[in-house]
């Protein structure tokens, strides 16, 4: 925190509300720089309830469950920035935050530890059909036996998107004596003896373990369906701890039960419970040789810390020197500080002649620009600017006058 400085809206004036019980480090983190108005909800609110809640919020964190409407973006007229504390951005809709010119941040390498090692345990205990045994067991029956017990050493490991998780379960999965095949929309360098493949089609009919590490998007959605399925190694195992509407899973739960998927770990579900002890149902309930677990992939101790820190010190550099770096929404910049300056962002809608109408109000009234960053993206334009401190008010006025304005902020 060597370059913080202090902003013009006092502090204790700024408000940040933290939803579904954020990690207290990033609650300390704020509250040790000088932000006392920190206030920490331990579950998700539903749009009427955050509507009302973000009335007069600065700085708002979530994670996944908390949705982001264009309502309520409408109805946060002070907010700044959003903090998604979590890998994932797709509960905000972006595109209504980037016209308000709300900043929205995520973490998105901060769990890729837990997750990783996660797939690979699932994968010894689903080789092994440990939740059969461990069922019986419970019910007073003793399945001692080795049919249908697998080692993974010598097994192929398929990979379905090779990114930031992807690659670390690939070298885990190595390290255990596996061979590693993956297959990625986007051409990707592999790490260790993995290697690529040309097509899904590919990976599934090969690999004895199927783990799936895609984002959600049109193009993912139903990825793992009937027709899929069917060209998977019969007796293979699919993980899905990556998103709820990749896999079909009427057309797995049908496939562990006709014999072609030999058991099955998902974390994720097309529609999940908004709150613990709420009932939970799912096709893929008392099949055999299957692990359901309620979307903890990345629900460590550890990675919550990890996000909490790499969130809020996102949250606080924008909120402090403006840097946008990491954002999904306002052009991504950082500009280091100015002495003897203060600092003005202007966000604006992205079209031609705004940064030429900004240099001529400061120049017709003598204001000097001491350094200036524009960026843009398809929609807005993010200009930082430092001026001469004895005219930063007169500046700051100016600027809120100039067409196509969406947002200017006078930071410090």
């Amino acid at each position: 925190m060597s370059d913080k400085k202090n902003t013009s809206y006092p502090k204790e004036k700024i408000n940040i509300l933290l939803l579904e019980n954020i990690s207290d480090k990033a609650v300390k983190f704020f509250q040790d720089a000088g932000y006392a108005n920190v206030k920490k909800i331990g579950g998700a609110l539903s749009e009427d309830d955050l509507v009302r809640a973000v009335k007069d919020v600065h700085l708002l964190g979530i994670r996944s469950k908390t949705q982001i409407t264009a309502r309520v973006l409408e109805a946060a007229k002070k907010l700044q920035a959003i903090g998604c504390f979590c890998i994932g951005v797709n509960q905000v809709d972006l595109k209504s935050a980037t016209q308000h010119g709300v900043t929205v941040f995520n973490a998105p390498y901060s769990n890729t530890r837990s997750v990783a090692e996660l797939v690979i345990g699932l994968s010894v205990m689903l080789i092994r059909r440990i939740p059969d045994k461990n069922k019986a067991a419970h019910n007073g029956v003793w399945l001692k036996e080795a049919k249908g017990s697998y080692e993974l050493r010598g097994k192929t490991f398929g990979i379905i998107g090779y990114g930031n998780i992807g690659t670390q379960v690939s070298i885990m999965a190595e390290a255990l004596g596996m061979k590693v095949i993956y297959y990625d929309v986007v051409t990707k360098l592999p790490l260790g003896n993995a290697s690529a493949r040309k097509t899904l089609k590919e990976v599934v009919s090969q690999a004895d373990i199927v783990s799936l590490h895609v984002p959600e998007t049109n193009a993912t959605k139903n990825l793992i369906n009937k027709n899929v399925l069917k060209n998977f190694k019969k007796g293979s195992i699919l993980i899905n701890y990556a998103r709820g509407e990749v896999v079909d899973l009427d057309a797995l739960s049908k496939s562990i039960t006709d014999g072609q998927i030999a058991g099955a770990a998902i974390d994720v579900f097309p529609w999940e419970p908004e709150k613990n002890g709420d009932k939970f149902t799912s096709p893929l309930q008392n099949l055999p040789n299957v692990i359901l677990t309620p979307h903890i992939g990345g629900s460590t101790e550890e990675a919550q810390e990890n996000i909490g820190e790499d969130v809020s010190n996102k949250l606080f550099r924008f909120l402090e020197m403006g840097a946008t770096t990491g954002s999904h929404t306002v052009p991504s910049l950082s500009l280091p500080p100015q002495e003897g300056t203060h600092r003005i962002l202007h966000v604006h809608k992205n079209v031609p002649g705004v940064l030429s109408a900004i240099n001529t109000q400061l120049s017709k009234n003598n204001i000097n620009i001491l350094a200036q960053y524009l960026k843009t993206n398809d929609e807005i334009g993010y200009v930082v600017l430092d001026v001469d401190r004895k005219l930063s008010e007169t500046a700051f006025r100016l600027l809120k006058e100039v067409k196509d304005t969406i947002k200017v902020r006078l930071l410090y």
